[in-house]
């Protein structure tokens, strides 16, 4: 199973493969990887110690082989890693989402202004010694906002901050267009890194294969793709989160039964895994562990080929939609840990409104809406990804469309798979797969912008980016960007998610539940996120 975050810009098919983590590896990832691993070939050892001495073991449910690149990657592991390894200006704490200072020194006590200037934090240096300097910070916002370069972060970045400059060698200032507060907790997007490393040529390169040089409280000492990465304290980390553990071993470990039995039982060599599945929720705590939810933006959502008839049709998608019977979807599959969805967004976001649209289970408006619009005998191949939970929901979907007359086929594979079809511009007709842009942050403003745009890849893979009511969206979309007023900006953005629960080109079918299980003999101070990967920086030994 593979995380399926997606990224914004439009990149050519080549560079998107190399870049994206959603995609796989390419080929030529693990040959390349000598120069940023060190120690001996490892798979999942478990390492060793006792005391404050031993080493914290981790199961991630997610592929260590994405990018690590922080200003492109999307890839579960790979952002929860970056968090423990490198630090923006200002970080966000991992559930609140309220930013703190981190490479800073002080968060903007005015987050209306137009800029915003940050002392650094006297003796940061990164972990190959070097100090931290205004440089370094111009440097990685350089790149983010280079119109000729494109990364994932620049979809954050660039429709609000014009540009950062250096005061002194300690000191930075970030010139906005416009106000937006909304910016200062989307500052941990922008991952400070040297420019002594990242600016040689090839660097980016090793950045996406694996090489990670940051300012945090650990340092990553070993990267194997598809088993571990592993990490140890970094000793003169002087900032706000200090490192409890001497050493970490994060394995991935993709497969649902094999990151249970690592967990739990005799043989459990872990104390804390991510992405439980709901099945095994009762086994592992009659075994002793906590087992805790974080309930967000995770969603199974359909994507339509509109380019492919008769999905250009709205009755057609929105039909599609009303057949799902998603309360047994819940009950069956999620085993009641999930909602339908009702919003675009979740109904725990801060800017959630019940959409005026909602799909409640109307398999007789369904088959009202075909009729309308001409369709009858409707065959469609669902191609979906094999996450196991996006799995054990497809039965619902086959049957409710079924029930309806639609002939549905199921097709699942790897996300690798299914995405390379949607790079290389395959046809197809209705994608099935799982998103989460929490790991982004809660802003609904970036949480639509990173599923809707002009210009980014979901936009793409749907074909619909040049229709009359897209392009007006679109439109929509930035006047809500800038607009001032808060609770305005929070009333348009509400409005055009109306439109987009209405066309339903690219829209949530459930929201659920993601699980973490750990230790808590071994462990406190864990809280499970609603979004993929662990976050440590507040955890020690119990």
């Amino acid at each position: 199973m593979r995380d399926v975050t997606r990224d914004v810009p439009a990149l050519p098919r080549r560079t998107f493969l190399k870049h994206t983590g959603a995609l796989g590896a390419a080929a030529a990832v693990s040959a390349s990887l000598s120069a940023c691993s060190s120690g001996p070939e490892s798979t999942n050892d478990t390492g060793g110690g006792s005391g404050g001495d031993r080493t914290l073991t981790a199961v991630i449910g997610y592929g260590n082989d994405g990018s690590w690149d922080p200003t492109q990657t999307a890839s579960a592991f790979c952002m929860a890693a970056n968090n423990h390894l490198y630090e923006g200006l200002l970080d966000t704490d991992p559930i609140s989402r309220e930013p703190y200072a981190a490479l800073a020194t002080r968060v903007p006590a005015d987050p209306s202004a137009t800029t915003w200037r940050f002392p650094l934090r006297e003796g940061a240096t990164f972990h190959d010694g070097e100090p931290v300097t205004a440089d370094d910070v111009v440097f990685v916002f350089d790149r983010i906002l280079d119109p000729d370069t494109q990364t994932l972060a620049k979809g954050f970045f660039a429709s609000w901050l014009k540009e950062v400059r250096k005061v002194d060698a300690r000191t930075v200032e970030l010139v906005l267009r416009f106000p937006f507060p909304d910016g200062l907790s989307r500052l941990t997007l922008a991952k400070i890194m040297p420019k002594h490393v990242f600016s040689k040529p090839g660097a980016w390169d090793d950045a996406i294969k694996g090489l990670a040089v940051g300012s945090g409280p650990y340092r990553q000492t070993a990267h194997h793709p598809k088993s571990n990465t592993t990490f140890e304290a970094y000793a003169q980390y002087n900032g706000p989160r200090k490192p409890a553990f001497r050493r970490m071993n994060w394995l991935t470990i993709v497969d649902a039964a094999p990151r249970v039995a690592r967990i739990s039982g005799s043989g459990a060599g872990a104390q804390i895994a991510d992405n439980i599945p709901y099945a095994n929720i009762e086994q592992l705590e009659s075994g002793g562990l906590t087992v805790a939810g974080g309930a967000g933006m995770n969603n199974l959502f359909l994507m339509f080929n509109t380019a492919h008839k008769p999905f250009d049709d709205v009755r057609v998608r929105q039909a599609l939609h009303y057949a799902i019977d998603t309360e047994k979807m819940v009950e069956v599959a999620l085993k009641g840990h999930g909602k339908p969805s009702t919003s675009f967004l979740d109904e725990a976001n801060p800017g959630y409104r019940r959409a005026k649209t909602v799909y409640g289970h109307d398999p007789d408006r369904a088959r009202a809406l075909l009729k309308a619009a001409g369709v009858s005998g409707l065959e469609v191949e669902i191609l979906a990804v094999n996450v196991s939970w996006i799995v054990d929901c497809l039965p619902t979907v086959k049957s409710s469309w079924d029930a309806i007359g639609v002939r549905t086929t199921l097709s699942p594979q790897e996300t690798t798979a299914v995405f390379t079809k949607m790079d290389q511009k395959q046809d197809y007709q209705v994608v099935a797969a799982a998103s989460n842009p929490n790991q982004f942050g809660l802003d609904a403003d970036l949480i639509m912008h990173y599923n809707y745009g002009p210009g980014n890849l979901w936009m793409r893979y749907t074909r619909w980016a040049g229709d009359p009511v897209a392009k007006k969206l679109f439109t929509d979309m930035d006047r809500a960007t800038r607009e001032p007023d808060a609770a305005r900006r929070k009333t348009m953005i509400q409005e055009y998610i109306d439109v987009v629960a209405e066309q339903a080109v690219l829209y949530p079918v459930v929201h659920n539940e993601l699980m973490t299980a750990w230790d808590p003999d071994r462990l406190s101070g864990i809280r499970a996120q609603p979004y993929p990967g662990i976050n440590l920086l507040q955890a020690k030994w119990a």
